[in-house]
């Protein structure tokens, strides 16, 4: 698929992979809906891409999402894309985990994601047509010591994005997770130890490597479906 035109929502867009699928896509001539809570890195893209509606915010906010496709239908016309990525991270041994940020982090990898899946979707099948890709995790597909509470967010994602594909098998709407192993952000800069020494990754992933992949899924054409895709660095041996 051209993606030239498409209007496509990013969330979680001011770091990262977020930030790195939507300068990708807008490089690709999509029309940007971006959203954060950091406003500031937001407003880069509109420097760098004209056609980009900022809407900062809260995604735990049950109305974030009617308000990024309010923003697109009223300033750059019907989506056609959503990625949907924010999320936190929050691992630790029984006894040390702070349970009321686990609990958040539950809220943003899995309530505020339903709530924009669901929209999206909606949306889509009311629309005809539309790609929704949800970023999981190669922690979606199996666990590790301390990890299982981010593990179990990744599952319900997983899990969703398999029932809707299925439920929307015979239609023009397609719903694909990524499913990255350790890519170098922002999101492990509180740990002692990162996890690249942790678990000796001289080259983890980058988030370009996973705009890449991203682009990659959309680009296919309207009959071929990609719904899950697996990434790792050549060093993880998860």
């Amino acid at each position: 698929m051209n993606l030239k035109g498409k209007v496509a929502i990013v969330t979680g867009a001011s770091s990262g992979i977020g930030h790195a699928v939507a300068k990708d896509l807008g490089s690709a001539g999509c029309h940007l809906i971006v959203t954060s809570r950091r406003t500031e890195k937001l407003h880069e893209f509109e420097r760098e891409f004209p056609k980009t509606v900022v809407v900062p915010g809260d995604i735990c906010d049950p109305d974030m999402p009617d308000l990024l496709f309010q923003a697109a239908e009223e300033k750059l016309g019907p989506v056609d894309i959503v990625f949907n990525n924010a999320g936190i991270l929050e691992v630790a041994p029984i006894d040390k985990i702070d349970i009321d940020r686990m609990c958040r982090m539950v809220r943003v990898n899995v309530e505020a994601a339903f709530r924009l899946i669901y929209t999206a979707v909606r949306y889509f099948k009311e629309k005809g047509s539309g790609h929704l890709v949800n970023t999981s995790s190669v922690l979606g597909t199996k666990t590790r010591p301390t990890a299982g509470a981010y593990a179990g967010t990744k599952y319900a994602i997983e899990a969703l994005s398999e029932s809707l594909r299925m439920e929307l098998a015979r239609s023009d709407v397609q719903v694909s997770c990524i499913e990255p192993g350790l890519v170098l952000t922002e999101i492990h800069d509180s740990w002692e130890t990162h996890p690249k020494d942790l678990f000796k990754i001289e080259n983890p992933l980058t988030p370009e490597d996973i705009a890449r992949t991203v682009r990659f899924i959309l680009e296919q054409p309207n009959h071929v479906r990609i719904p899950k895709m697996l990434v790792l660095p050549g060093e993880h041996e998860i």
